[in-house]
């Protein structure tokens, strides 16, 4: 938005919802100002993120928020445009505002599934690629623990109480005090439960069980009719999006400020011992993480021997910790970062020589994937998501959680088997935020 402001002097403004509310319940939906040119809804439904109120009716439909989008448009436009970055916080049908607002384009862009699939990632009780949703069979039993909307909405208004008292997020309270309690909270609540499937927890009683077929019939049928553009990050997300019916659906690839790093830097061979990996982001399993300490730790001694394992990421839980400590007599060297901020990431990858990008869902376009790829340091990715069209060529695609395959990929690397010449001249040069806003423009007037 700054450089579609810089550029091409628009005026632009961003708007949330489905994460501010009241303490008081009976507070009533409105729309107000947080900061120059953003805007906040207030004591609207449904909730974001779409686990706090998985797949809920009002996801769909909710007459007071669609009532008061309606009414945020006419005060505050008229707009040109509405790029929706996601429908999470929204019911779908302020979609269907299209029909009383004909000279604006309405936009989405799909950074996840959201609109097929209410867990947002096709990732089946937090363990397992969904390929087959047995027509919403499967989604009753998606959440190990599914939140309570109802007590989603009064954490989120002590957050708003928190705010309004001069302790925001980041400010010493916040962090300190409010947020680890919440988290503390929820974990605790897992444990209780026993991580057992559950049904989403209804907060009113006339909220009816949801149609997760119907919802998805229901989402698909309103970007279809409605939306101007549906613009995949990926080409692997247009073609899930099309299989599911979005048949508009066109990639545009994001920018990033990381793009400037591809004209300062250059690729560099791949003969080094040991071999130097690097995996940046989060320990989780959708991530792949977990899957990579399996696929490390069933190679032979003397192959982990030849290899050092950088781990940017914020610290896991005790017993992933373990496993990595495990793992350090039998590596060459191991280095561990506690997440990373962006100002370090260059002294961080200085010596790596090949990123590990290994998502177990389809991972629609990971910022780490653009971070490495733009400085340089080939991608081993996994054949789910969009990191695996970075490449210019397949040689370091290995299938999504096959250890055997991943360490067959590896040993063609150890081995010098990978020509890295075709790699970098088809590969996909990075999109820069100046480019990117560019693109859009033309989609926004239509002219692509």
């Amino acid at each position: 938005m700054d450089e579609q402001r810089r550029s091409g002097g628009h005026d632009c403004a961003a708007l949330s919802a489905g994460m501010v509310y009241d303490l008081s319940s009976r507070a009533k939906p409105r729309w107000q100002a947080c900061g120059p040119g953003r805007f906040e809804f207030v004591n609207t439904r449904p909730v974001a993120p779409s686990h706090a109120e998985f797949a809920a009716a009002a996801q769909i439909a909710n007459p007071a928020t669609e009532a008061l989008f309606r009414d945020f448009l006419l005060q505050t436009g008229p707009y040109d445009v509405i790029h929706f970055h996601g429908l999470e916080g929204l019911p779908a049908r302020v979609l269907s505002l299209r029909r009383d607002f004909p000279n604006t384009r309405f936009v989405l862009s799909l950074h996840n599934y959201y609109p097929f699939c209410p867990q947002v990632n096709l990732w089946w009780q937090e363990r397992a690629h969904c390929s087959d949703y047995d027509n919403g069979a499967r989604c009753r039993t998606c959440l190990p623990v599914a939140p309570n909307p109802l007590a989603v909405r009064r954490a989120y208004a002590v957050e708003t109480a928190f705010a309004r008292i001069g302790a925001p997020a980041g400010s010493w309270p916040y962090d300190r005090v409010l947020r680890p309690a919440l988290s503390a909270g929820w974990q605790a609540l897992k444990a209780v439960r026993g991580r057992k499937p559950a049904l989403p927890a209804p907060d009113r009683p006339d909220t009816a069980a949801p149609d997760y077929a119907k919802r998805r019939a229901e989402m698909v049928n309103l970007l279809e009719q409605y939306c101007d553009e549906v613009l995949a990050v990926s080409d692997r997300v247009r073609d899930i999006a099309q299989g599911f019916g979005v048949t508009k659906a066109r990639t545009c690839y994001i920018g990033t400020r990381h793009a400037e790093a591809w004209g300062r830097t250059r690729p560099r061979p791949l003969g080094a011992d040991p071999l130097r990996l690097i995996y940046l982001g989060y320990m989780r399993a959708d991530k792949g993480f977990f899957f990579l300490l399996s696929a490390l730790e069933a190679l032979p001694d003397q192959t982990l021997a030849r290899l050092h394992l950088t781990v940017a990421a914020r610290k896991g839980p005790a017993q992933v910790m373990a496993r990595l400590r495990g793992l350090r007599p039998r590596l060459a060297g191991l280095t561990l970062h506690d997440g990373y901020a962006a100002a370090d990431l260059d002294r961080i990858v200085a010596q790596a020589d090949i990123g590990i990008v290994p998502p177990l869902w389809e991972d629609n376009l990971p910022q780490v994937a653009l971070e490495l790829h733009a400085r340089h340091i080939p991608l081993m990715t996994s054949d789910r998501g969009g990191a695996q069209e970075l490449p210019g060529t397949r040689d370091l695609v290995f299938r999504a959680g096959d250890t055997a395959d991943f360490a067959c990929v590896l040993a063609r690397v150890m081995a010098g088997q990978v020509d890295l010449s075709g790699y970098w001249e088809h590969a996909r040069i990075p999109t820069g935020i100046a480019a990117h806003a560019q693109e859009l423009e033309k989609l926004y007037k239509g002219a692509q």
